[in-house]
């Protein structure tokens, strides 16, 4: 079989291109755009809300990583590739915080003609070969949850949200059925030829993306405030540790000198396209929780339960990551996520007596010390 002129070939096949970093700074914007989202809408709607535009934001993103294990990212027609998709992704950035409101066609055009443009560019640059029937497959499952997107885009309120959870539960439904539509074909996940450690490096850059997302809404805080006061100081301090253990925490358990493991399409499926929305999504929630803490002089059910989800959310990608590549679950994990659902549940019955630092601290003490236990098992 021969080669297709854009692919990936050599030993230089796993580098990150210039063309991919360069494509993932949209998505510093996209990232504030949905903290923002859940700071201005911090209800049970707009929890909601705030799920499913970033579920579509992150898909947009994961299938754009994946497309680029294959392309070569110097050659002119993939950079031009990168770039168009980039303005789509910015196009769907603009439109988060009108999403569900006026700003739905923006948001929705944008993200089919991402799902759209990259299938099609795949089947043309690997036409003749397994890859481009494999895409020809998913552009198909891509067509059908587009109906969902485009009917949730044409009603308002709770049809939209209704009716774009299916269309995400369709989209993200399509690995694990294979892309099989009866009587058309399908697309098994061992026959798609992965890239195991160009997917982890990415993965890697993007969850720095969603750090570097709470540095900005943690230093734009302090600065809108006016003046350093000591215990805001101190809380920018806590919320910095926060993020620094966060940082930790998931370079002790999937930095470079872990990467092996099960190298199989399906396990990097489920360890890259799965875990890592979660645990990206929690980094968004504790970038939104240090905001909140920052800002506000006492609790509420509310900021209390962003504060646990945070690093509950995250690790519940953790779990799904290390049985995807290694086939292990660490207890560690679970008797961290028991923790941390204590402490939610009291501060729940202490919010109004409970300050602001003590919760700060207690969800920090477990974070920290999961931290140090995960780096002395490397």
């Amino acid at each position: 079989m021969t080669t297709a002129p854009l692919a990936r070939t050599g030993h230089r096949r796993s580098e990150v291109g210039p063309v991919e970093l360069f494509f993932d700074l949209v998505y510093v914007f996209a990232i504030i755009q949905i903290s923002h989202l859940l700071i201005e809408h911090l209800s049970w709607t707009g929890a909601a809300q705030t799920v499913i535009v970033f579920a579509a934001v992150w898909w947009g993103w994961n299938y754009t990583a994946w497309a680029m294990n294959w392309l070569d990212p110097t050659r002119t027609p993939v950079q031009l590739l990168s770039g168009v998709l980039m303005l789509s992704a910015l196009g769907t950035a603009i439109a988060i915080p009108t999403a569900f409101a006026d700003g739905a066609w923006l948001f929705v055009g944008c993200y089919l003609f991402m799902g759209i443009l990259r299938p099609v560019f795949m089947m043309i640059a690997y036409r003749g070969q397994q890859l481009a029937a494999n895409y020809r497959m998913l552009l198909l499952w891509t067509l059908m949850a587009g109906v969902l997107w485009a009917a949730g885009a044409a009603f308002d309120d709770e049809w939209r949200l209704l009716l774009w959870l299916i269309a995400l539960v369709v989209d993200y439904a399509a690995p694990l059925a294979h892309y099989r539509i009866p009587g058309i074909g399908a697309a098994p996940m061992h026959t798609w030829d992965t890239d195991a450690e160009h997917l982890a490096e990415r993965n890697r850059l993007v969850f720095i993306i969603a750090l570097g997302e709470s540095v900005l809404l943690m230093g734009g805080s302090i600065v809108e405030h006016g003046h350093l006061t000591g215990s805001l100081a101190l809380s920018a301090l806590v919320g910095f540790a926060s993020l620094f253990v966060l940082w930790w925490n998931y370079f002790a358990l999937a930095g470079p000198e872990t990467s092996g493991g099960d190298a199989s399409t399906g396990a990097l499926r489920s360890a890259y396209a799965y875990a890592h929305a979660f645990m990206v999504l929690g980094a968004i929630l504790v970038a939104v929780s240090i905001e909140l803490r920052l800002t506000h002089d006492h609790l509420t059910p509310a900021s209390i339960l962003v504060t646990t989800a945070g690093p509950l959310v995250y690790l519940i990608g953790n779990v799904l990551f290390l049985k995807s590549r290694f086939g292990s679950l660490a207890r560690s994990r679970f008797i961290a996520m028991g923790v941390l659902g204590l402490i939610t549940v009291g501060a729940l019955l202490s919010a109004h007596h409970l300050p602001v630092m003590v919760l700060s601290l207690c969800v920090l003490a477990v974070t920290a010390t999961l931290a140090v236990l995960t780096a002395r098992r490397q």
